[in-house]
């Protein structure tokens, strides 16, 4: 059961870098559009810009599990490489249950009426002429944050097995 949890967290991992890597490359290449439309032809286009806000904010919201799941969580270096790794798992692991898991359930829980009304209404963006679809930019949060716990459980797992 533990090895098919670990599987998903992996696969989960992978789907979450290849969207990142997409609104990465998406933001890349609109800041590099507008730029060249704003100052090589003096126009420009609304809709580009809210792409690129769009995918800086999908791109900085996935970084965060993905950190995670690179063990690039913030850590004392100087304490903890001197401290046994039997320790270090045990305080992972209360890190997890007081603080990973209720800050990112209080995420989820808190921010689904928001999600499920901007869905209901079809949200789009607040700049006139703008882009549609900012819904699905706001569901990347709720996302995250159980990706996060998904992660923070699955490093559990894999140090254990270590």
């Amino acid at each position: 059961m533990i090895q098919q949890f670990l599987r998903l967290a992996r696969l989960l991992d992978r789907l979450t870098l290849a969207l990142a890597s997409l609104a990465g490359a998406t933001l890349v290449l609109m800041v590099l559009v507008n730029v060249v439309l704003r100052y090589g032809f003096g126009t420009g286009s609304i809709k580009m810009q809210d792409l690129a806000s769009y995918a800086f904010a999908v791109f900085l919201i996935l970084a965060v599990p993905l950190c995670h799941a690179r063990a690039g969580h913030v850590r004392v270096e100087v304490l903890s490489e001197r401290l046994p790794p039997a320790y270090l798992r045990r305080a992972d692991a209360l890190a997890w249950a007081l603080f990973l898991t209720p800050v990112f359930g209080l995420i989820l829980w808190a921010g689904w009426g928001d999600i499920a009304f901007s869905w209901s209404i079809g949200e789009g963006s607040t700049t006139p002429g703008g882009l549609g679809g900012l819904y699905l930019v706001k569901t990347a949060l709720p996302v995250a944050a159980a990706l996060m716990i998904i992660q923070g459980l699955a490093a559990l797992f894999e140090k254990r097995g270590a």
